[in-house]
Formats: C-alpha cells, structure tokens, sequence
C-alpha cells in the first residue's frame, strides 16, 4: 500500500490569514475605546496623553513593518525605507504638539494603508492583508479621531 505524498507546505502569501491575526490586530482599537470610555467618564486630560502615546507607537509600529517588508523582499530603492522612518518621526513630533498631536495622529493612521497598498505593487503581501489593514487603520483612526475631539 502506498502512502499519498504530504501536503506541499502552504504559501503565506496565498493562504487567507489566520484567525488570531484578524482578532488581535483588531483588538488594537481596544485602547483608544477605553481610553475614549475614559474621557467620558472622568474627563479628558489623562486620556489625551495616553491616546497620542499609544496612538504614535502604533504608528511607529507600523512603520517598522514597512521597512522589514521591504528588507524581506530585497528592495534595493531607498524610497521605502525613507517612508517607513516617517511614523516614528511624525509620532515624535506629535507627542511635541498635544494640542494637535492626537488630530495629526488619526489622520495618519487613517492614511497609513495607502503606504501598504504601494508596497503591494512592488511587493507580495499576505492574501487579506490589505483589506484587514483597512479594518485597522479606520477603526483605530476613527478613535483616536474621537479622542482628540473629546479632550480638545
């Protein structure tokens, strides 16, 4: 009797993503939703603080994944990596401003998927990732938009 050959090894960049991935990727908005039940409740200084930082290591966060997507995949222009050093500097620079760092932060967490729908021309990303990056970048745009509207 013969044995059928194993699976071939499955392709990342086909497979959808996994569960765990979408759930904690989206629990990243959790924060800032506490942070907003916070200003509600108790108003709005502590958590303006705390929302522009989690909202700039985001941010910085993501540009970290930007640089290393582009590393993997051996890209020899100097362009994505230029972009990917700007959320950290923009977090910096918005954790120097706090009467308007929380604005700037949403805007450019709710801009950020067009830097991973550029990298998706040069480069193969995981299937779903562009759309679960949508998800994420408005859910938590959205908040922290509503945080600096609740501790302007």
């Amino acid at each position: 009797m013969t044995q059928a050959p194993p699976d071939p090894p499955s392709d990342p960049l086909h497979a959808s993503l996994p569960p765990a991935v979408r759930l904690l990727g989206l629990a990243g908005i959790l924060p800032q939703l506490a942070l907003i039940a916070h200003a509600v409740v108790m108003g709005g200084s502590f958590a303006g603080e705390a929302g522009l930082a989690y909202a700039a290591v985001i941010l910085s966060f993501l540009g970290g994944l930007w640089w290393m997507a582009a590393l993997l995949s051996g890209l020899r222009d100097p362009m994505p990596y230029a972009v990917a050093v700007l959320p950290s500097l923009l977090g910096w620079g918005a954790m120097l401003w706090p009467a308007g760092g929380l604005w700037l932060l949403a805007l450019c967490l709710l801009a950020s998927p067009l830097v991973d729908r550029s990298l998706s021309r040069r480069i193969a990303l995981p299937k779903g990732w562009l759309r679960l990056r949508w998800q994420m970048a408005s859910g938590l745009g959205l908040t922290t938009l509503t945080l600096a509207a609740l501790t302007a």
